[in-house]
């Protein structure tokens, strides 16, 4: 199977690739992306759907925003030998690379950070969120095997509550979600991220 390559260097990075601009992933023997996280999420996802993550080799060469800076850096991105990484992935479909974000519904961009939202949040066992929040905070760890770091603010400008664990689950009142700086389409009352041990992608540094 040849190298598909995927240039979306054009994509903003608040803004997630058509469907149909990454689906040739699906029958790629080994995939270049060029752009920015959302991009590469784009296409690990489509290798998930098509069960071939762990058989496709995915270089990336990131965009030069700050989330894709982050990210290569945590990656090793342009160093080192190939990794076998876990795939961090949530119940509405879709992965998360970078940072995901869980807050209050709305748009009053007039007082941002008065809006705060009820919650109950789980990070494995440990209760992290049982009433008003402002956010909970969500990054893979690519230092360590399958774990989330989660944080959960619950006022305003003060330090959040930080864990660590595989997975957290969340019930709250309707809330926007985040993923990798892409805005979900609609507000959530229910989400899950998690570390799924199951799956394994390969990234060619």
């Amino acid at each position: 199977m040849p190298l598909v390559e995927f240039d979306l260097r054009g994509l903003a990075p608040d803004a997630a690739p058509a469907r149909e601009q990454v689906a040739p992933a699906a029958e790629a023997g080994s995939a270049l992306v060029r752009g920015p996280v959302p991009a590469l999420a784009a296409v690990l996802t489509t290798l998930w759907k098509a069960g071939r993550t762990a058989a496709v080799p995915v270089s990336w060469e990131p965009a030069d925003d700050r989330d894709s800076a982050g990210l290569a850096r945590a990656l090793g991105v342009g160093t080192g030998a190939a990794r076998e990484l876990g795939l961090v992935r949530d119940d509405h479909g879709g992965v998360l690379l970078h940072h995901g974000r869980l807050e209050a519904a709305g748009d009053d961009r007039r007082r941002p950070l008065a809006r705060r939202l009820g919650a109950q949040a789980h990070h494995d066992a440990v209760k992290v969120a049982d009433g008003q929040i402002t956010r909970i905070d969500v990054r893979p760890d690519w230092r360590a095997v399958d774990t989330l770091d989660v944080t959960v603010m619950t006022l305003p400008l003060r330090p959040g509550r930080r864990t660590s664990g595989r997975a957290v689950q969340i019930a709250c009142d309707p809330a926007r979600v985040t993923r990798d700086g892409v805005p979900h389409p609609r507000p959530v009352a229910r989400w899950t991220w998690y570390a799924d041990d199951r799956v394994r992608w390969r990234l060619q540094p």
